[in-house]
């Protein structure tokens, strides 16, 4: 090791003898720097990330290497110094090591000096560090492989220029055979290959956090491959050409070719093998989760998972097919015999191609690409289908990636979060496979349906029900096997070994009123026990044997962990605005619709529109969302008070306030709710106030602003804080609830505080999910255009009264109804007659009963803001701030998780990619971190030059042996 030292110390002491390695690392860090700050524009994008770090980070190594490589043999040769050390005694690969790791020194020298980025980026925001890690470890690994090549062709010339060019257009050809610039003229096997033998390909896979060992073995293999070619290459000019080293000569030329080959053998060994990686990842994206893994293990039907990719596709979603094959690996590992998993091109096999089109409806996409000699369309498949049993998902190119353009105009595509996408869909097609059969097979001690019904107080209407419910029993008992019983037990008789005040104290089961007008009373409840569970399930709908067996079957779904779960909706119908046609003006489309909430929650539930104008919630609802509540009745609110009272799970995000487009300006202007819930929340003590928050800390909106340019006024978009988008972080977000789920962020859009009356939910588990930052306030002002002119900073006057407002809530316990004392809505909806037939509606329900106090597993989430889930607000949200708008939809799915108990998929959806954000910063800060930065790096630069100048001057001579005695007075004499 230490010829191998002295070697490495040698060429570090030249290098710094001169400014050239100052200079060649102080130009990496300028390109660094500018690319960071100028090219990919880190501030104006937000994201606490450092990819853009690494997005330049292989051509910028390209140059490096080559520039500190060339001199490195070339210039041994042209000063002759290189017979020199060939006659030491050294060997040749001592050599080399040494000439290998001082050039590798300096690389880790210029890229230890650029980690000022990352650690100014972690005290700006929540950073996660594997992905940093992750490309910093590609980073070396290819600057070890480029140092190889470079030095083998430095070795095979003498001039310095011819070495540079040769070394940068060598090391950049394994970089670019793995861009789509160039896998785009080819199919997706030969593109497959050019990626698999591209040094940018395999950047790109460590560099998202996952140290994959075929990425490791691929690296070390091209430094080895090229470091015995320059052994050879150094050997080869102490060579003869004569007959008796011809031997020597062959057995010198097969050692690097076997080596070679090995190498190669070893590469295609290990290709198949995609589970010893580490995944860096601070929530193991890239690692199957034990909630994915307990699901498969689940599995009692063959799954299949097929993905139906074409030969020919874009260019951006090639990239992505090789990791969706190792994660389909994953899964089939995973779940064993049980899982089968196909990679087919529909267009290679026409029957697979006919089923994907009529059984799954999977046709091409049509995708713009660039050939080879002309640009045009190419219908490509980009789909994974999931199928388990007669039920089937499919996900499609836009469920599983995410886009984010660049300032240069080039754009990422990466996989969104693809573990929970096929988890998701897995389960929804599991969970929607299974029936009432399968649940009442599992349970050890199968389930009693005790009905507690008083005939003699019964209501006329409901004398066939004890019947009804007899006989969905006994159905139910045969298709189980006996694994389902009925018992019936009239509470008022003294004999049947409870009383009311024990169903009251026990189950807070409360006899319904004949009517409002009358003290006689009746039961007709249904309790459900399975295993330690217990649910109460009233009476509702018609109560025909339809209502009865939904009741049953819902209740029992809800109460297992194995059924795909209903989600109800309900939101507002708002129209175009009348005036637009009255003055004949073109009547544009709603400034207010939630059909991406619905299809985000359809991801993973049922999603069911409700209609509340029968005063009754379907029984098989297991959570109702009500978004931006107004122009409701008695009768809606009597739905939603009872369908809580029931136990149920009610979200209700809205605020006291709408905002809507004036019909002749186009300016949004506030309209107050009219017919919303907030009596109704008050009485359950949660007041959403009759105000809005504003707050420094927000998201911008696009402003319609005028500026005087030459004398003119000119209109022009611009970008500005808004107050009224109030940004939520970490430090506003409750710790406790799982609701959150390590969100980074989420954005409330013209948000009233939530209140919550401490006296009333005493005995309640409160919880505030939301809050927004110390300096904010409050306005009940309808204006809400800023006016930059009066208060350049925010657009808006800052409140007096600054403090920290509740914004979202949770709260679970027993409530008491809305309506206790007051009249039943429903009594006359029932009698009115329908002016045709005169008989009562038909959607009038049977039972007037009211439930006056909900079981203590009631939950209520009040959100204060209803436009957070706007469309037009997403479309707003996701022009400026690209997938930021993605934290609003998790929130609300999170939200309903919770609302159903069913939390096993939120540790996977908060491993998405979702933004992590940075601080709000100002301008002048902003400028402050990017000039702290070159200044750091300019300092330590000028530091390390200085220190190696000042080692240099410390070295003293080395003593020269004294002259043998005698010599002197010879030298002398010579000289006289």
């Amino acid at each position: 090791m230490k010829q191998i030292f002295a070697i490495t110390r040698k060429e570090l002491n030249s290098y710094f003898g001169s400014p050239m390695a100052l200079i060649f690392i102080g130009a990496f860090l300028a390109a660094t720097l500018f690319s960071f700050f100028w090219i990919d524009t880190f501030f104006a994008r937000g994201i606490a990330e450092v990819r853009s770090l690494f997005r330049w980070m292989p051509l910028l190594l390209v140059f490096l290497v080559a520039a500190l490589t060339m001199r490195q043999w070339s210039e041994e040769q042209q000063t002759g110094t290189l017979e020199i050390l060939l006659t030491l005694p050294v060997r040749a690969w001592q050599l080399v090591l040494g000439k290998f790791i001082s050039v590798l020194i300096l690389v880790l020298l210029a890229l230890a000096l650029t980690l000022g980025l990352p650690f100014t980026v972690n005290m700006l925001g929540d950073l996660d560090w594997g992905p940093v890690i992750g490309g910093y470890v590609a980073a070396i690994l290819m600057a070890a492989a480029y140092i190889a090549i470079g030095l083998f062709i430095s070795s095979r010339t003498d001039n310095q220029i011819v070495a540079l060019m040769l070394t940068a257009a060598v090391c950049g050809l394994f970089y670019f055979i793995g861009t789509r610039g160039l896998t785009d003229f080819f199919g997706e096997q030969i593109g497959s290959i050019l990626r698999a033998l591209s040094t940018s390909s395999r950047f790109e896979s460590i560099e998202r956090g996952v140290i994959d060992i075929r990425d490791l073995v691929y690296y070390l293999s091209l430094a080895l491959l090229f470091l015995s070619l320059n052994v050879l290459s150094l050997d080869s000019k102490r060579w003869s050409l004569g007959h008796q080293t011809a031997n020597y000569r062959f057995n010198a030329n097969l050692v690097p070719l076997l080596l070679a080959i090995n190498l190669v053998l070893t590469n295609l060994w290990l290709y198949p093998m995609n589970g010893i990686r580490v995944d860096l990842t601070e929530d193991q994206q890239y690692t199957l989760s034990d909630t994915t893994k307990d699901l498969l293990g689940t599995l009692r039907e063959p799954l299949l998972l097929r993905a139906y990719f074409s030969e020919r596709t874009h260019p951006l979603l090639a990239p992505l097919v090789p990791r969706i094959r190792d994660m389909l690996n994953e899964y089939e590992v995973a779940g064993g015999n049980t899982i089968t998993v196909e990679v087919v091109d529909p267009a290679q096999n026409p029957e697979l191609e006919a089923e994907a089109a009529q059984s799954y409806s999977i046709r091409p996409t049509p995708f713009q690409v660039a050939g080879r000699y002309e640009s045009g369309l190419v219908n490509a498949y980009f789909d994974i289908l999931v199928r388990y049993g007669d039920q089937s998902e499919v996900l499609n190119f836009r469920d599983l990636i995410e886009v984010e353009p660049f300032r240069d105009g080039e754009v990422d595509v990466r996989l969104r979060n693809l573990e929970y996408d096929l988890t998701r869909a897995i389960k929804k097609t599991v969970f929607g496979f299974q029936n009432i059969e399968d649940i009442l097979a599992g349970l050890p001690d199968g389930a009693n349906l005790t009905l507690y019904i008083t005939p003699d107080t019964l209501p006329e209407d409901l004398a066939e029900v004890r019947g009804t419910i007899e006989s969905v029993a006994n159905d139910l008992t045969e298709e189980s096997g006996g694994q389902f019983t009925l018992s019936v037990v009239n509470p008022l008789d003294p004999n049947s070994g409870v009383t009311p005040q024990q169903l009251l104290d026990t189950y807070n089961m409360q006899p319904f009123a004949t009517d409002f007008f009358s003290n006689e009373t009746f039961y007709l409840h249904m309790l459900l026990q399975a295993g330690e569970d217990t649910a109460l399930i009233y009476p509702s709908g018609d109560m025909t044997e339809s209502d009865v067996r939904t009741s049953i079957e819902s209740t029992l779904k809800r109460a297992s962990p194995g059924f795909l779960k209903v989600v109800g909706t309900w939101t507002p119908v708002i129209g175009p605005d009348p005036t637009m046609a009255q003055f004949g003006q073109t009547q544009q489309p709603p400034f207010s619709t939630w059909n991406t909430m619905s299809q985000q929650l359809g991801q993973e539930y049922e999603v069911r529109p409700v209609d509340l104008s029968s005063g009754q919630v379907p029984a098989d609802i297991d959570v109702l969302v009500v978004v931006a509540p107004q122009g409701m009745d008695d009768v809606a609110r009597f739905a939603i008070d009872q369908y809580l009272m029931r136990g149920g799970s009610l979200l209700v995000a809205g605020s006291t306030f709408r905002p809507a487009p004036d019909p002749f300006t186009g300016a949004l202007a506030l309209q107050p709710i009219e017919g919303g819930l907030r009596d109704m929340l008050l009485h359950y003590g949660v007041d959403v106030q009759q105000t809005l928050v504003l707050d420094p800390q927000n998201e911008p909106f696009p402003i319609q602003v005028q500026r005087q340019v030459g004398g003119f006024t000119v209109q022009e978009i611009q970008s500005l804080p808004y107050p009224y988008f109030v940004d939520v972080r970490s430090d506003g977000m409750s710790s406790d609830s799982a609701i959150i789920a390590n969100l980074p962020t989420v954005t409330m859009n013209w948000v009233s505080p939530v209140v919550v009356d401490q006296a009333t939910n005493t005995e309640r588990e409160v919880m505030t999910l939301l809050s927004s930052t110390e300096q904010s306030w409050t306005s009940s002002s309808l204006e809400i255009q800023p006016n930059t002119d009066l208060y350049p900073d925010l657009g808006f006057a800052v409140g007096a009264e600054q403090a920290s407002h509740p914004l979202a809530v949770s709260i679970q316990g027993s409530f008491v109804s809305f309506f206790q004392g007051k009249e039943n809505p429903l009594a006359n909806l029932s009698t009115e007659p329908d002016p045709q037939t005169g008989q009562p509606a038909a959607s009038a329900p049977a039972v007037t009963g009211m439930i006056e106090e909900s079981p203590a597993t009631a939950r209520l989430i009040v959100i204060g803001s209803g436009d957070f889930l706007n469309d037009t607000v997403f479309q707003i949200s996701g022009q400026i701030s690209l997938d930021r708008y993605l934290n609003s939809l998790q929130f609300v799915q999170n939200s309903v998780d919770w609302s159903t108990e069913d939390l096993d998929l939120l540790t996977i959806r908060s491993r998405g990619t979702y933004a992590r954000l940075l601080d709000p910063l100002a301008v002048e800060d902003q400028s402050f971190w990017e000039y702290l930065n070159y200044g750091i790096a300019l300092i330590a630069l000028l530091i390390i030059g200085l220190l190696w100048a000042s080692g240099r001057q410390s070295e003293r001579p080395m003593r020269l042996m004294d002259p043998p005695k005698g010599m002197g007075d010879v030298a002398a004499g010579a000289g006289d």
